[in-house]
């Protein structure tokens, strides 16, 4: 039999139980469907998640001010430990591993006016590479810059809602003066818009960013700080993988510059972003493979009844298959009729089940979707493994039993009763 005989004999066949090839189709299509969105809905947290990390800064650690625990060189315990400009130079010399160390200093009692109104917000001042590292994108203007700095200028880049407070609807803030404590600052930028849902001192949307040396000449440190001292050190690591030697040089240098045991955590409080989001990504990753497994259940099941199916289909057609053997044709003839029959079955109900998985998948995208979720995020490893799984067991439940129907005598696949 030619090949496109063969080809349209199938579809004949098939035509003719349109609902046993339905239910089949459909059994391959929905275990699909379920195990696409099942990985998609665990990619998207995971995704989102990330993000909202990422937003409050870039493989950050954030150290603050702490308390001896223990005993050194004779000091007692109990000590508080004050941050100083010598720090931030002694770590980025003697920390290699360590990318930047920088100072941030914050003000919350400034009074922050502009020619159209005023408000009360959180001022910092740091270094510039404060604003790539902290993740303050820019929405208009600049961010302040190593010139700013160097030369003490009084500029100000303004948080999204800090802007809107401030400013009348629609109009460009950049040029314009703010006032902290009566003191002229001239907007130089505004941050693009920020979802954050984590923070050590505040919504960045609500704080109003300057220069460290102007700060610091403006809104020095308060007791028991002293004019070189500061909020927190910022510090990031070169890589990921050099995280763990950076802090522990970290450690090291602040002990050695506070005379205090290097062992003593109290002393030097660090909240560690970079710890943090790979114990997310575990938890995470935890939860995608859940939503797999659960997937691959459903995928098990659907699979269940795609064999029995095609066992029950191929079992009813014994007396066609005794017929085209009576009439002549070749065992391997009839096996591939049914191989070409269950390919073309898994083909197309596989192809229904991913274009409906991303389907749906992308409806659902179309909708608002919640801060710490990033939407259905389909992965085509899942749709084509599912496809292949479950158009593998469709292919297998075929052969086998009609394999054994072809191999029997003619007569008797003849007298053969489906129910019997």
């Amino acid at each position: 039999m030619l090949l496109g005989d063969l080809i349209r004999d199938v579809l004949h066949t098939l035509w003719s139980h349109k609902l046993r090839t339905f239910l089949t189709m459909f059994g391959i299509a929905w275990g699909v469907v379920s195990i696409v969105l099942m990985v998609a809905a665990g990619e998207g947290l995971r995704k989102g998640q990330e993000e909202q990390s990422r937003n409050l800064g870039k493989d950050i650690m954030i150290v603050f001010h702490g308390r001896t625990s223990l005993q050194a060189g004779g000091s007692r315990a109990g000590r508080s430990i004050q941050w100083q400009d010598t720090d931030v130079d002694a770590v980025q010399s003697e920390a290699p591993d360590c990318q930047y160390a920088i100072p941030e200093l914050e003000q919350g009692d400034v009074r922050t006016h502009s020619n159209y109104n005023n408000a009360a917000f959180l001022v910092t001042g740091s270094y510039p590479e404060f604003g790539d590292i902290r993740s303050l994108t820019v929405g208009q203007g600049r961010f302040y810059n190593w010139d700013d700095e160097n030369n003490g200028r009084r500029v100000a880049f303004l948080g999204t809602d800090a802007a809107k407070q401030l400013f009348p609807e629609g109009h460009n803030p950049l040029g314009e003066n703010v006032y902290l404590n009566d003191i002229p600052y001239i907007v130089i930028g505004v941050m693009a818009k920020k979802k954050q849902d984590s923070s050590y001192d505040g919504w960045d949307v609500n704080k109003i960013f300057v220069p460290f040396a102007a700060i610091r000449r403006d809104f020095p440190d308060k007791p028991p700080g002293t004019p070189h001292t500061f909020a927190q050190l910022l510090v990031t690591p070169r890589s990921v993988g050099q995280h763990e030697s950076c802090k522990r040089q970290l450690r090291a240098v602040l002990a050695k510059m506070h005379h205090y045991d290097p062992a003593d955590k109290e002393a030097c409080p660090i909240w560690d972003t970079v710890q943090e989001a790979k114990a997310f990504r575990q938890m995470t990753d935890g939860m995608k493979y859940f939503l797999g497994a659960v997937g691959f259940v459903t995928l098990f099941l659907g699979g269940l009844g795609v064999m029995n199916v095609m066992m029950v289909a191929v079992r009813e057609r014994t007396k066609e298959i005794g017929v085209r053997k009576a009439l002549g044709a070749p065992a391997h003839e009839i096996l591939k009729q049914f191989l070409i029959e269950a390919l073309i079955i898994a083909a197309v109900s596989g192809g229904l089940g991913l274009a409906t998985a991303y389907g749906l998948c992308w409806l659902v995208d179309l909708l608002p979707m919640p801060d710490f979720f990033a939407g259905l995020l389909p992965t085509w490893q899942s749709g084509l493994l599912a496809s292949a799984v479950l158009g593998g067991i469709a292919i297998l439940s075929a052969l086998f039993p009609a394999r054994k129907a072809a191999s029997v005598d003619p007569i008797e696949a003849l007298r053969f009763e489906a129910g019997g």
